[in-house]
Order: structure tokens, then sequence, then C-alpha cells
């Protein structure tokens, strides 16, 4: 399956990277098209028309509100996988009439191997053999750099608000943790090696445990010790409610 990227951007080329494989490339920064390109042993095309042509698929990377101007350039594309926030299948599917169309949403971590990624399936879907043979020879591609979660279309939302801004959460966590432990002496760079050390081993703890929250928190927390105290200082600053805002924040508007 060949791989043809609208857009170049931040999260079409992290999938690309994570998947591994030389793709075609356009985007309206020349420049940024040749370098992933390069990157990934392909080949930088100079219009989306050409990309269409020679991609077995092309993956929307461009912004949301060009679907349909994107549309018209690529018009003779053969199936299409689409990674913009908030576009429905059935806008896709008005866009592509008569093509394959599978509508995901990944996150960034997926450029070093570690990422998740949903895909939508449609309420009373009814997919053409060609629709399911190309659902299929993807999702083998996506799981060599993600986690892949099937989902109903109407949790997309959610999805975006669970995974989708996982990172930049975790990093600002991580940031305010480096600069409190620089407060207290430490340099940024034994803070940063070990914040990000502990952040991914307790992510393996969390998969080793079922993913059971209550069980690695009870398991490092001692009564009266350091981690009680820490998080009940998180739960006086809000640290739930806060969560809860900003998923709805996310839903709100994807």
């Amino acid at each position: 399956m060949r791989l043809g990227l609208l857009g170049s951007g931040n999260m079409a080329s992290a999938l690309a990277r994570g998947i591994g494989e030389p793709a075609l490339c356009f985007d309206p920064v020349a420049d940024r098209a040749r370098a992933l390109a390069e990157e990934l042993g392909g080949e930088a095309v100079p219009d989306a028309r050409t990309l269409a042509e020679r991609a077995d698929v092309v993956v929307l990377g461009h912004k949301p509100g060009q679907l349909l101007g994107a549309a018209r350039d690529a018009a003779g594309a053969r199936a299409v996988v689409s990674i913009l926030g908030g576009v429905t299948v059935a806008q896709l599917r008005d866009a592509y009439p008569d093509r394959p169309v599978v509508r995901l949403m990944p996150n960034t971590p997926a450029g070093v191997g570690k990422g998740v990624v949903a895909v939508a399936i449609e309420a009373d879907a009814r997919p053409t053999d060609e629709e399911t043979a190309i659902r299929t020879e993807l999702l083998d591609l996506l799981r060599r750099c993600a986690t892949v979660v099937e989902l109903p279309e109407a949790q997309m939302a959610g999805a975006t608000a669970v995974f989708g801004v996982l990172p930049a959460y975790v990093s600002l966590f991580a940031e305010a943790t480096v600069d409190a432990a620089v407060r207290h002496g430490m340099t940024p760079d034994d803070a940063g090696r070990m914040v990000a050390a502990g952040i991914e081993g307790s992510a393996a703890l969390l998969r080793a445990q079922d993913h059971d929250t209550l069980a690695v928190r009870r398991g490092v927390t001692s009564p009266g010790g350091s981690t009680a105290r820490g998080l009940r200082a998180l739960d006086r600053g809000g640290l739930r409610e806060a969560v809860q805002d900003a998923f709805d924040a996310v839903v709100d508007v994807s």
C-alpha cells in the first residue's frame, strides 16, 4: 500500500514515520514535503493531483476547513484516509463520492512507535469488499507504531480528549515537575531524565496491572507517607476538576 500524504504537518509526519514506509508527500510548503520525503525514502510531488494519481491511498493531513478544496484537487484518489479533527465519515463520503474512506484519530507518539490510533466505526455501516480490504491492510500498518482502537464514530471526540491531547498534558506535568526539582537544587538535565524515565515506567506499570489506576496508586502510597501528602496536595489544587474541564473543552470543539 503506497501512501500519499496530502499535507506534511506534525500529525501526518508522525504517522508516516511510525509506519516506516516510503511515501509520496505534498504540502503547500514545498520544503516541508521535500524534507519528509527524504526522511521516509519517498518522493515529494508537485501537486495534489499527481499525489492522488500515484498513491494507493491518500492520507488527508491538511486543515479540516480545506476539505472541499483539497478534494477537488485530489479528485482522482482511489481511497482516502482522514486524520482531520472533527470531519465525519459522512462529510468525507460527500467530498470523495464512491471511494473507500477511513477516518482515524492518531496521536504524535506514533512517530516513535508508541502511538494510539482510534478508527471510526460508522453506525449501521455496510462497507464494500474493497473498503474492508483497505481498512484491514491499513490497520496492519498502523499496528507497527500504535495501539489501535476501533470506536463508534460518536466517540471520536472523546478519543481526542483521552489521548490526542495527552502528549501536551504529560509534557506540561513533566515541565512543572522539572521546574519544582530545579527549585530544590537539581539540574534541569538530571530532573528531565528522571521525569521522562518515571513517566515511561509508570505507563508500563499501568499496562502490567491491566490499567488498574487504584492498584498502582496503592502500590506506591503508604499511609501518612510522602506520596500520600503529594496526592493530597494535588487534590487540594483541583487536579481532577481541571482534567474534567480540559476534557469537556476538547470534546466541545472536536
